[in-house]
């Protein structure tokens, strides 16, 4: 059965290619320094996004084991780049972070292929399950 490296195999790894990238999309620069500290100190790859179009632009974007979205953002919406993707065919498993909860709004991020929807604020071991998450979804996709 395929698991989740610990924390210390994360640790070792970090760095290399073959630890997959998180990618914090984010038009706030404070939640993207937070998200990204958190992260790195529990052992993950991260690089951050000011907004959809950077990240689609960037090179991370072949990387990418996992997206961790803002729902609404300047231009391109965490739910339109997460559209954007499906249309080109790229799956990258998603959790997406808002302050706009609504039941319409979740549903429609899970079935554009967000793994979770997590409101503001949130509880750092939600966010850590879910990418988790995420990133077991990514393995599987990709015969990990």
């Amino acid at each position: 059965m395929d698991s989740i490296p610990t924390v210390e195999e994360q640790r070792q790894r970090m760095g290399t290619h073959d630890t997959p990238v998180i990618a914090v999309v984010d038009d706030d620069g404070s939640l993207r320094r937070s998200l990204k500290n958190f992260l790195r100190s529990v052992g993950f790859r991260v690089e951050t996004f000011a907004s959809a179009e950077e990240f689609l632009t960037s090179a991370q974007r072949e990387t990418t084991g996992c997206l961790v979205l803002d729902l609404r953002m300047a231009g391109m919406s965490g739910l339109d780049l997460l559209r954007h993707l499906a249309a080109a065919h790229v799956r990258v498993p998603a959790v997406i972070l808002t302050a706009h909860g609504n039941e319409g709004n979740r549903r429609s991020c899970l079935e554009a292929g967000a793994v979770a929807f997590i409101d503001k604020p949130f509880r750092a071991d939600a966010l850590l399950d879910a990418v988790q998450t995420a990133l077991r979804s990514h393995g599987q996709r990709h015969g990990g």
